[in-house]
């Protein structure tokens, strides 16, 4: 079992993040329990790359020393898995918000789907969501999304190196997607949804990947304190 020393000369740990948990949570879960456990009045901890609270998977948190390491971890490609819907959409690009508009999805085929995915791979302009994380004159684009505001959100190159259907099912696209830093997949549900000339929103989200480190690898936050109480 790791001890204090352990902690503050750097650990990674692998974490299955739940859904409805922000990043920052899970974070504050674990500093939480690694001071209650030995004591510590002070140590780092901090995540290599945000999940929304509606996506699960892979986090990558580092303690004490390997804090320093996270913009290496952040850099990495990622691998993820999820789900879009076809023919509506939402303003924030998933489920956090109600749909906004629907769309004719009968000219969809399978044929259709697969050809449609080409137009994304590669390296490509993408337009972050306005529900976002991204700062704007000292706000979160979310903070103006909220408050009605308009904002000009500028885009991003971005690379996807793999993008997969893996099922295609009443208007539901399951699919695996390789991509680059900064790649939002929200996005990329959107403008599949556009390219298929409909609508498209994401609902399930899960990263299984960052660099080398899998999510089979990773534990849960129960499994985390357990490991500390035992």
């Amino acid at each position: 079992m790791l001890n204090e020393e352990d902690y503050k000369s750097g650990q990674v740990l692998l974490i299955d993040k739940p859904l409805n948990w922000t990043s920052f949570q899970v974070v504050n879960k674990l500093r939480w329990k690694i001071r209650q456990t030995f004591n510590i009045k002070k140590i780092k901890v901090g995540h290599a790359g945000t999940l929304d609270p509606l996506a699960t998977g892979l986090l990558i948190i580092c303690t004490g020393k390997m804090t320093k390491q996270i913009n290496t971890f952040q850099a990495q490609i990622k691998e993820y898995t999820g789900t879009i819907v076809l023919g509506s959409t939402t303003p924030s690009y998933d489920l956090e918000t109600e749909i906004n508009e629907t769309f004719a999805t009968k000219h969809i085929t399978p044929d259709l789907v697969a050809e449609t995915t080409k137009q994304f791979i590669g390296e490509i302009d993408q337009f972050p969501p306005i529900f976002s994380a991204i700062k704007k004159e000292g706000k979160r684009l979310y903070e103006f999304a909220r408050a009605g505001e308009e904002v000009e959100v500028k885009s991003r190159k971005i690379t996807i190196e793999a993008f997969e259907i893996t099922r295609f099912e009443n208007n539901e696209v399951d699919f695996r997607v390789v991509c680059s830093k900064g790649t939002y997949i929200r996005s990329l549900a959107h403008d599949f949804g556009k390219a298929l000339h409909s609508g498209g929103h994401l609902s399930v989200l899960r990263r299984t990947k960052i660099g080398d480190y899998n999510v089979s690898d990773a534990i849960s936050i129960e499994d985390f304190i357990a490991q500390l109480d035992s």
